[in-house]
């Protein structure tokens, strides 16, 4: 008589297989992404792999996603919150306090009133003119005041919206940010705007999107311009802690006054607190440079998978409901960070000068 051999203790369940399954599509996706983004046509336009691993993601999520187990759709949540949470925290190892001091308080100043004016006219224009969501109209706020995408992932992790609404944040501040990181360097040398190197520096690293887009942009005028965008851009990056965890207690204090939309508690952003010990350590410079790049580079690959297992989970019909209101939000928002920002950097410039 046969004897049935016992499973080892340590042999994996189904659905824990399932779910390295998963993360490990996932991660095959984005190291293909990452190919892609890597392209010159693609990476000439300072399109970066986070936004083509959402749209990839989408487009296979929308037409291929009956192909997937479902078993693996555990690992694709995964990459999608608790990865996503982790890269965030990472996020930190690119900023340094001892950059942000380079610019003083010229930058700083023009960082808090750029973000915190975005924030609110977001939030201001979503929720009581295009009547959008909650969720959607400060994911769409944020993404615009403060990193684009990144930030974007940020809230979304933090308020555990739906991931159709981030999606649609995502597409506006990539529409919206890649249209301006071609206008404004036209803006300054057709004399359009006139603005020296730190007013350049200034105005593209507090107003545009992305951080490739401030580079991209910037480089086209100068040098020296390109170094101040993109350590005031840095600092918006920084913004991004006290921004969570003040939106973190609005949203606490609004559910339990019942008038937030949808139930649950907000996530204790705990990757924030990650994210700013991460900035003291690249500030304290205790990690060799080449350990910091390589970390960095992996960082930016574990975000690709986030945003690509996002755009999987996210789904057309949904997008469609919320119609044009979301893009026309983000246009506003646009134009805010166009002319608003432009009075703030002069104001500052003034002011400081």
């Amino acid at each position: 008589m046969a004897t049935a051999h016992p499973t080892p203790a340590l042999a994996p369940s189904h659905a824990t297989r399932g779910r390295l399954n998963g993360i490990l599509f996932v991660a095959l996706f984005a190291l293909a992404v990452t190919q892609v983004a890597a392209l010159p046509a693609i990476a000439g336009l300072g399109i970066s792999p986070l936004i083509v691993g959402i749209v990839a993601g989408a487009l296979y999520g929308n037409a291929l996603r009956y192909g997937l187990p479902e078993s693996w759709a555990a690992g694709v949540n995964f990459s999608a919150r608790n990865l996503l949470r982790l890269a965030v925290a990472f996020f930190g190892l690119r900023v340094s306090l001892q950059e942000i001091a380079q610019v003083g308080w010229s930058g700083l100043t023009v960082s808090l009133l750029v973000v915190v004016s975005t924030l609110l006219v977001g939030l201001l224009v979503g929720m009581k003119v295009m009547k959008l969501d909650r969720d959607t109209a400060l994911l769409t706020a944020a993404g615009s005041a403060i990193c684009g995408a990144a930030a974007v992932l940020a809230f979304e992790s933090a308020l555990r919206s739906q991931p159709h609404k981030a999606a649609m944040a995502v597409g506006s501040v990539v529409l919206f940010g890649t249209l301006s990181m071609f206008l404004y360097p036209l803006a300054v040398s057709a004399g359009w705007v006139q603005l020296d190197n730190l007013g350049v520096g200034l105005f593209f690293g507090g107003t545009l999107h992305e951080v490739a887009q401030v580079v991209g942009a910037a480089s086209n005028v100068s040098p020296e311009a390109t170094h101040i965008a993109t350590i005031v851009k840095m600092t918006r990056v920084l913004l991004l802690v006290p921004v969570l965890l003040v939106v973190g207690l609005w949203v606490s204090r609004s559910r339990k006054q019942g008038q937030a939309q949808g139930g649950g508690r907000i996530a204790v952003p705990w990757f924030a607190f990650g994210f700013l010990l991460l900035v003291l350590v690249n500030s304290l410079q205790v990690l060799p440079a080449a350990v910091v790049n390589t970390i960095n580079s992996l960082d930016t690959f574990a975000l690709t998978m986030a945003m690509t297992a996002l755009g999987m989970e996210t789904r057309v019909s949904q997008i469609r409901q919320a119609g044009p209101r979301a893009l026309i939000t983000g246009a506003i928002l646009n134009l805010w960070l166009i002319g608003g920002g432009l009075a703030i950097t002069l104001g500052v410039q003034r002011l400081f000068g």
